[in-house]
């Protein structure tokens, strides 16, 4: 995945310059490349305080035959409540994603769980962006999961 020799498509050469990047990152951080990285699943996952953090690259092909590459952070901020109470929680999280500048939340098919992401094109992304962006998400993933739960803990 991270032979930049000879890639099969033209997308791969940017592609394989984000994967180090988040491999650096990681090192930046204290965290070892081989420990965070999981090849099978094609991401990046470790810890932040409380916060889960997953980073992925996805590929979005076309018929045409182009591909758009998407750095995504993801990290799971609580459980899906299962009360009546749901409008106001819901409304929190549309409130926080105006209020938290490239954070969003979302809910993610057949998962249990409301996730914090990031998402952006991996077009023109250089290691300063990258290393703001994650170190940001890392910081607000680890700050909301708990503001979530204690403003509604009857929700979990």
């Amino acid at each position: 995945m991270e032979n930049t020799q000879n890639p099969s498509h033209p997308a791969d050469v940017q592609y394989n310059k984000v994967v180090e990047m988040v491999h650096c990152y990681a090192e930046s951080v204290g965290l070892d490349r081989h420990t965070v990285y999981i090849p099978d699943k094609e991401y990046w996952l470790w810890t932040k305080g409380t916060a889960t953090i997953q980073t992925l690259i996805h590929k979005l092909n076309y018929d045409n035959g182009t591909r758009r590459d998407f750095i995504r952070i993801l990290s799971p901020v609580m459980e899906v409540p299962t009360t009546n109470q749901l409008i106001g929680f819901y409304r929190r999280l549309l409130e926080l994603n105006e209020e938290k500048f490239g954070i969003k939340f979302t809910l993610i098919p057949n998962t249990t769980k409301v996730w914090a992401a990031f998402e952006r094109d991996i077009k023109g992304i250089d290691f300063n962006e990258l290393s703001t962006f994650i170190s940001d998400f890392e910081h607000w993933a680890d700050t909301l999961d708990d503001q979530l739960k204690d403003q509604f803990p009857d929700l979990n």
